[in-house]
Parts: structure tokens; sequence; C-alpha cells
């Protein structure tokens, strides 16, 4: 989840943070690792990226045109000069100045992209940071952008497996409240003019139908309420945790959800790794991505590293590995290509999570319009049964 951290810089210079982390304090923390001296912390509004005149700093497009110009034999300012002059939002020109301003100082340019945590993540900093050793700075964004990009992918997967069965479900919810308020009440007026004796059920259904009808508009308002609360609530950061401990608890689903953190944690050190960070500097840099449940165990894996246990004895034994993972890590350590090594093995666990996923939405999709309808046609029936009888008697 996002917080927002006031602090005041070494300059003494007061900021705003935007930090991704478990909780408050997980924030606190990362703040005062990057030498700021905490203010105040509170969750951020998740609803401020939608406000009109908020723009947002696209870092998978900045660090590719980077990327591109720096290949190309541009040197580092002037690159940043030809970004900063084709941007055009204020804002984020403005941004690209002040980091352009640091560079032209005599500052690097990771300490530069650092004073604006909001728009360049501490993973990234930490990236450029470490090319900036190697002096292979074009070839760590390439790595990025690749890493970005593969996480990206599997996200996107998730989210569109996730898209039809809510359009399903609002669906059916709406053709449910078509007949409830639109032909229900029609069915109503008619058998009160037959005046004959109703089923208990058709008598409910008729009486619902009769509500909907004469407050259809406090229906209606209830239940556009009722949508933007619940969209309000999945908003929040302690709703959101409270939902991801819950799906953490089921047996299945809980063991898919620390694979799949389990591929980011890889496909994250990996390219860390690659970048020339050390290894224990790079399982830190892991920490903040990772989720509540999942990150102490990261910080006694880092323990036990640093006691000198190999990178696979030291996550297996806190539970960060899976038995293909561990095999793969142990490969990767005798024969010394442990970074490429946790690249195959966050592949392998992203086929293994989108194969789950596909075969997840197959088979729940056939049980949700199963579901919907199920209830559909109650109504129908229902609404059919005094006819079914009337038919039966004048027989």
């Amino acid at each position: 989840m996002r917080f927002e951290v006031t602090a005041i810089s070494a300059r003494a210079d007061p900021v705003q943070l935007t930090i991704e982390a478990g909780d408050a304090a997980h924030a606190q923390r990362d703040a005062a690792a990057r030498g700021y001296h905490v203010v105040a912390v509170r969750a951020a509004d998740s609803l401020a990226r939608w406000r009109p005149g908020r723009a947002s700093f696209a870092l998978l497009s900045f660090a590719q045109e980077l990327c591109a110009l720096l290949a190309a034999g541009i040197g580092l300012v002037e690159s940043l000069q030809t970004l900063a002059e084709k941007e055009e939002r204020a804002p984020l020109r403005q941004l690209l100045d002040a980091v352009i301003r640091t560079v032209s100082a005599g500052a690097p340019l990771s300490a530069a992209l650092a004073e604006h945590p909001a728009a360049f993540p501490a993973l990234f900093v930490a990236t450029v940071k470490a090319a900036e050793k190697t002096g292979d700075l074009p070839e760590a964004l390439t790595r990025f952008v690749a890493y970005r990009s593969q996480i990206d992918a599997v996200r996107k997967r998730v989210v569109g497996a996730l898209i039809y069965p809510v359009l399903l479900l609002a669906v059916g919810a709406l053709v449910t409240l078509f007949l409830l308020a639109y032909v229900v009440p029609r069915f109503a007026a008619v058998y009160e003019d037959a005046g004959r004796d109703l089923p208990f059920l058709s008598q409910l259904l008729l009486a619902w139908g009769r509500f909907f009808e004469a407050h259809w508009a406090v229906a209606l308002s209830g239940f556009a309420v009722l949508i933007a609360a619940g969209g309000y609530a999945a908003t929040r950061p302690a709703v959101g945790a409270r939902l991801a401990r819950a799906l953490w608890r089921v047996p299945s689903i809980g063991e898919r959800l620390r694979v799949y953190e389990l591929a980011r944690l890889y496909r994250t050190l990996g390219m860390l790794l690659q970048s020339g960070l050390p290894i224990v500097a790079a399982l830190r840099q892991c920490g903040d991505m990772l989720p509540p449940q999942l990150r102490p165990r990261l910080e006694a894996a880092v323990q036990s590293l640093a006691t000198g246990q190999p990178i696979s004895a030291a996550l297996d034994a806190h539970g960060l590995t899976t038995p293909v993972a561990l095999r793969m890590l142990r490969v990767g350590e005798r024969s010394g290509r442990i970074s490429e090594l946790m690249a195959r093995i966050a592949s392998f666990h992203e086929d293994e999570i989108a194969r789950a996923v596909e075969w997840f939405t197959r088979l729940f999709e056939p049980i949700l319009m199963l579901a919907i309808g199920a209830v559909i046609g109650l109504i129908v029936v229902l609404m059919y049964v005094p006819v079914f009888e009337l038919a039966g008697s004048l027989q």
C-alpha cells in the first residue's frame, strides 16, 4: 500500500514522499534509511491519482527513452534536457529540470533521482546507483525496462482474467434489478385483478416488485451508494490489507499468492544482481515490494545470509523457495549463474501462475453463469407459477 511521508531532507528542506510499504512503520523506516527525518506518515489517498490536474510520471517510458538516447551516444545531461524539452506537462517538466540541476551541479544521477521518490522508486534508484559503479547505465536501464515489462505483463494477465467474471456479475445484477423493478410489478397488478390466492414465495416476490416500483428512486440510489461504497472500500489500504490476510489463509489461494510474490522476488533479485548489486543489498531492496506476510521471512533470510549461509539455504530455511526454485538456486550457486537462474525461476513460476489463473477462470465463469441463471430462472418461475395453477384449474 502507498503512504505519504512528510519529512526533512539532509539539506533541511521539507519534502513530501510517496512510499510503497506494508504498514506505516515500514514506510517510516524506508524514509529514514534514505536519509530523511520523518515528521508524519499517513495512508495515501488512493483516489488522488484520478483527480483532474494530477500528472503521473511514466517511469517505464522515461527509462526507455533515456536508454535510447544514451545508447545513441548523447551525454547524460543532454539526454535529460531532451526529455524535459519534449515533456508537455508542466509538473513533469519541472521534475526533470530539478534532476538536471542536481546532475549539472556534480551529483550522480542516482542521488538526483533519490530526491524525488514519488516519481523514482527506490528499486529504480538502486539499479541506477549500481550501474554508475560499473559504467553500464544503458544496459542497466534495458534490464529495468525488461523487468518492469515482465512484472506488468503478469499483472495484466491476472487482471484481464478477472474482467469477464466481473462484467458477467454486473450484467446479471442489472437483469435481476430490471425484472424486480419493471416486470414483476406488472405481473403483480395482473394477479391482484384476478383475485386469486398465490403461493407464499410468489407473494414474497411480488411484494418485492411492488416495493421497487413504489420506491425505485430510493432503491436505485441505495444500489448506487452500495456500489460506490464497495469501490471506495476497495481503495482503502486497511480494507485491502484485511482482504489480503483473509486470502492468504485460504490454503489453495494462499499458496498461489505466495508463489506469485516469490516470482516477483526472484525477478527483482535477478535484475538487481545483474546490475551489480551485492546479494545482501539486493535482498534488502526487495523488502518493501513483498507483502507483510513474507517480510519477516526475508529479514531473517538476510540475517542467515550475513552469517555465511548460501543463498539457497538461507531462502529455503525461511520458506522463500519452492522445490523447483531450490534446485535451480543450487545449480546457479555451483555454476556462478545465480542471477540468470533467478530469472528462469521467475519465468517458470509466472507461467505456473498464468496456468492457474486460466484454470480458475474456466472453472469460475460457468459456475457464475449457472448461479446468475438460477437466480433469474427462480424469479421467472415464481412469476409464472400462478399462471400454471390457473391453467391447471381451467382444465
